[in-house]
């Protein structure tokens, strides 16, 4: 008798601490409705790069349609709107980061870090991020993260992104290279004008293979979350985002979405985590 009240607790508690589904009467859809799509579509701002992770997509250049994570996400919460969706690309989250003022975009994906939260608002994570370094074929001496803080090693690393904040945080000693793409990371490696790329590790395993004889190092310099976002002010937007987020993870469609272009090993953040 004791044991099942007790689950009985357990239960009703877990119960009550559950995420809101987008779907229930506590979230007001039809204010979410107008504060997602003003223009009558939802406009979803997207960072395209080299190669997939948690917030970067790839562009087919022959179609010019986007693969990856953050547009399987934002189509299947436009169909759950009943809305049609338009991407607006940037290299980085840096340049989606700064627009978020202007009214271009209604909806993001990206990193957290607490500058961003001045801009922003964050619903609930998707993704578990870690960022570190990859090594220029000749960098020998850069064997672990703590080796990149050194006077003379150049470290690009992409514009604004919670990643390059991080990553001047962890090696000062450094000199950081500030790029617009991870394209332009890339380049600048092939041309031995840097020694080292900080970006998430979800990217580096495609962004190693255009460099040969690159490595990625163990460990990283940041540990962090990849999550929804909206613009400041938009109570309802943000509910309704969080509690979609909180389905995707729950009904399996935000691994899938990891899986289908790709990123079988990265980690689904767990249900209920605060950004």
């Amino acid at each position: 008798m004791y044991l099942h009240t007790t689950y009985g607790i357990i239960a009703a508690a877990l119960l009550l601490a559950a995420p809101a589904r987008a779907d229930d009467a506590s979230i007001n859809k039809d204010m979410a409705l107008k504060e997602l799509a003003p223009t009558g579509k939802i406009r979803v701002a997207i960072a395209v790069g080299p190669a997939p992770s948690g917030i970067y997509v790839l562009k087919d250049e022959a179609t010019g349609k986007y693969r990856g994570v953050t547009i399987d996400l934002s189509t299947a919460m436009a169909k759950k709107l009943n809305v049609p969706v338009e991407y607006v690309p940037y290299a980085g989250s840096g340049e989606i980061q700064k627009a978020a003022a202007t009214g271009v975009w209604d909806l993001a994906f990206m990193p957290v870090d607490d500058e961003r939260k001045k801009v922003l608002d964050f619903g609930s994570p998707y993704h578990l991020l870690q960022s570190t370094y990859l090594v220029a074929p000749g960098a020998t001496a850069i064997q672990k993260v703590e080796d990149a803080n050194k006077a003379g090693v150049r470290i690009a690393g992409v514009t604004d992104t919670a990643t390059f904040r991080a990553s001047n945080r962890a090696s000062p000693n450094a000199t950081h290279i500030s790029l617009k793409s991870p394209d332009d990371a890339i380049e600048m490696v092939l041309a031995g004008k840097a020694d080292a790329i900080a970006l998430g590790r979800a990217s580096l395993g495609g962004v190693a293979a255009k460099i040969p004889g690159s490595r990625i190092l163990d460990g990283g310099f940041l540990n962090s979350t990849t999550a929804v976002a909206v613009p400041k002010g938009k109570p309802a937007a943000l509910a309704y985002v969080t509690a979609f987020i909180e389905e995707a993870k729950a009904s399996g469609l935000a691994r899938k979405a990891f899986d289908d272009i790709g990123l079988k090993n990265e980690q689904v953040a767990p249900a209920g985590m605060k950004p």
